[in-house]
């Protein structure tokens, strides 16, 4: 997905697990272990974070939620908040602020976006055998099994 602006976006991290393992894909731009991607502009960071996992994994998520409040009418729609939040930069002039996730999967089939993605199923010690993986995204994934119990 093209950048909305060139100095800053929204981003999505969902850590999908499914029978005690998460998700990860190896980026094909940075070569380091992450999730997935962009916020469009007419979508709010639940909806990017459902359609992110359909277009790149093709998995149906359920996007874990642990506030006990929840309101929808017509003006109001009460969103799932993420686990965590962050801001980083990408580049010299670029940043990203990044809304992460948990989410539960009801299989584990991946189906990639592109034949040359690179994802791996992992448990929280195959986490700790990766090679190039960012200490935000250990912390995350190790959580996310940790919190879901599927």
């Amino acid at each position: 997905m093209p950048h909305i602006h060139e100095k800053i976006d929204f981003t999505v991290e969902v850590f999908i697990v499914h029978k005690a393992k998460v998700l990860l894909r190896k980026h094909d731009k940075y070569g380091i272990w992450l999730s997935v991607g962009h916020v469009e502009l007419d979508e709010d960071p639940n909806q990017a974070a459902l359609r992110e996992v359909k277009e790149e994994v093709g998995l149906d998520v359920e996007l874990v939620d642990t506030k006990a409040f929840t309101q929808h009418n017509g003006h109001y729609k009460e969103l799932i908040p993420p686990v965590g939040l962050n801001r980083h930069k990408i580049s010299d002039t670029h940043e990203h602020v990044t809304f992460n996730y948990f989410a539960i999967a009801n299989s584990d089939k991946v189906i990639p976006e592109k034949e040359s993605d690179e994802w791996k199923w992992c448990s929280a010690k195959e986490i700790d055998e990766l090679a190039d993986i960012p200490e935000n995204v250990v912390y995350y994934a190790k959580k996310a099994l940790e919190t879901i119990r599927a």
